[in-house]
């Protein structure tokens, strides 16, 4: 089913990171003094304010990434009738 479910990934991949990308940014206009995040090799900006953007970054496509993956598993699944991959066994 792995190979059925491929074009899926893909598509719902490239959706999910606009997605994240966009709501990166609206967190960062929340949170952020500045329209944009602070690049790394930017000069004379805070060590801190550098990694915290990047940890919002990271957890926000994270989230969204898990998401995305599980709506479209859970679609195909409605579609095709069964999941892109095996369930781990119970013990």
């Amino acid at each position: 089913m792995k190979f059925v479910y491929k074009p899926f990934a893909i598509i719902a991949r490239s959706i999910g990171s606009k997605l994240g990308k966009s709501a990166f940014e609206t967190l960062w206009g929340k949170v952020g003094d500045s329209d944009r995040p602070p690049k790394p090799t930017a000069g004379r900006v805070a060590l801190a304010r550098v990694a915290g953007a990047a940890a919002l970054e990271a957890a926000t496509l994270a989230a969204i990434e898990a998401s995305i993956d599980q709506l479209t598993a859970r679609a195909f699944h409605q579609l095709i009738g069964a999941w892109p991959e095996k369930p781990p066994e119970e013990e």
